[in-house]
């Protein structure tokens, strides 16, 4: 079992380089990063993880995900880094394609790219997104960063996503390019979706026993898209009160079900140093070991 550590990364948690570092030096295999562009002062969505309903302040804080990994990049030679996740339909595809390649190559191919749809409709009026169509917005922008990364020229003529024949350089490390993760987090929804564009899933909070429901429908699903299910990687984001995380049998379950990665997000690391947290959390790593 491989064992991540995303943060939310602010001023108040330190220096993601030195975060990066540390993680690696313990034996975490990836190093993932938080998103949010903008936060609304202004807004009516209930938040659905505060008692008050309101959304945490931080949000407004968070570092740009792709000036911090690059950051972890300089720092770091073998830990993977990701975005988890990235907000794909509120940026620009073609700017995105190159800042993600170009964080590939100078990584060395260590970039996987999470994204999302979003889940604050305030948030997504301001990048304009449209809220509703989201999701159609965030399988158009992958398909033509495909394009992008892939042809020396590349264009798109989606419902929401287009753009005339461009040439666009550098091309990732990685062949044909970056694992694109879907972080989606409602099974009725996301298993379609997974196994129709992802190479693989990292919902939030799945239990054990969801999981060895929806993988194999994922992989059922994929052989229908005419696609490779043993290709695709499923992994869990888990929300820590503490840091001790996931015990050692509810690890070993989640491997039955087929998941290869458990991602652990220290829930105050918005406010603490990013460094300490990491290192509070490398029993994890050693109980992963042993399984």
């Amino acid at each position: 079992m491989k064992i991540g550590v995303s943060m939310f990364l602010t001023e108040k948690t330190g220096n993601p380089g030195a975060i990066a570092r540390e993680a690696e030096n313990l034996g975490f295999e990836s190093f993932w990063v938080a998103e949010h562009l903008v936060m609304p002062v202004t807004y009516s969505t209930w938040y659905p993880r505060g008692k008050d309903g309101k959304v945490p302040e931080f949000y407004a804080a968070l570092i740009d995900p792709f000036v911090a990994l690059a950051t972890a990049a300089a720092t770091t030679k073998t830990i993977k880094l990701g975005t988890g996740i990235c907000l794909l339909p509120e940026r620009n595809v073609i700017e995105t394609a190159k800042a993600v390649a170009s964080l590939d190559l100078y990584s060395g191919g260590r970039f996987i790219f999470g994204v999302g749809a979003g889940w604050f409709p305030e948030e997504a009026a301001i990048m304009g997104v449209d809220f509703k169509r989201r999701w159609l917005h965030l399988r158009e922008s992958v398909e033509a960063l495909r394009e992008l990364w892939t042809k020396d020229e590349a264009a798109y003529a989606g419902e929401i996503v287009k753009f005339p024949p461009v040439k666009l350089y550098p091309k990732p490390l990685q062949k044909p390019g970056p694992p694109i993760i879907l972080g989606a987090h409602d099974p009725k929804h996301a298993l379609r979706r997974v196994a129709r564009y992802a190479d693989g899933w990292c919902p939030g909070g799945l239990t054990p026993e969801k999981a060895g429901e929806c993988i194999p429908q994922i992989r059922a699903m994929a052989r229908q898209f005419g696609r490779d299910p043993d290709k695709l990687e499923f992994s869990v984001l888990q929300m820590a009160a503490n840091t001790d995380g996931p015990s050692a049998e509810m690890l070993k379950q989640y491997r039955d079900a087929g998941v290869t990665r458990i991602v652990v997000l220290p829930g105050a690391s918005a406010d603490s140093d990013g460094v300490n947290l990491v290192r509070e959390l490398a029993p994890l790593v050693a109980r992963a070991t042993k399984l």
